[in-house]
């Protein structure tokens, strides 16, 4: 692990997105609460919260750290599902993996929970959009609001 010991703990805050790509219909059974195995919505924005918070445990080398703020919300978009990770804490690295592994598994159990309903599903544009806080400062990627 970097050696974060010398750092002074300053309020952080992460940013990503990602999204499933699906036929309408698809996503129309996922908005509609009719897929098999429950609330699809719910369950990915829930195990999104929960990858975050243990993303050091999946992650070599990741620092384990105190998670102020998860929120993850997925959205519809005419392609599919929209999936966007907030995640904050005050602490002496910041929250970029933690952000990007809640919208990963936020797009797995998207597609776990749908897969009877269509196998072809695409998980894309998995990226942070934008972090804040930390000795680098803030930063946006080019177009980045989320």
């Amino acid at each position: 692990m970097v050696d974060v010991s010398g750092k002074a703990e300053t309020s952080r805050e992460a940013v990503a997105t990602g999204l499933v790509r699906m036929q309408a219909a698809t996503r129309d059974l996922a908005l509609g609460g009719g897929a098999k195995k429950g609330d699809v919505i719910a369950t990915a924005e829930i195990a999104g919260v929960m990858a975050a918070k243990r993303t050091s445990e999946l992650i070599p080398l990741c620092h384990p750290l105190p998670i102020t703020k998860a929120e993850v919300r997925v959205t519809p978009q005419e392609d599919g599902l929209a999936v966007t990770a907030r995640v904050a804490t005050t602490a002496r690295t910041g929250v970029e993996m933690e952000a990007l592994t809640a919208v990963s598994v936020a797009c797995l159990t998207l597609y776990d929970m749908l897969k009877a309903a269509e196998r072809g599903m695409t998980i894309e544009a998995v990226h942070l959009v934008r972090k804040t806080g930390g000795a680098s400062g803030d930063w946006s990627a080019p177009g980045g609001d989320a």
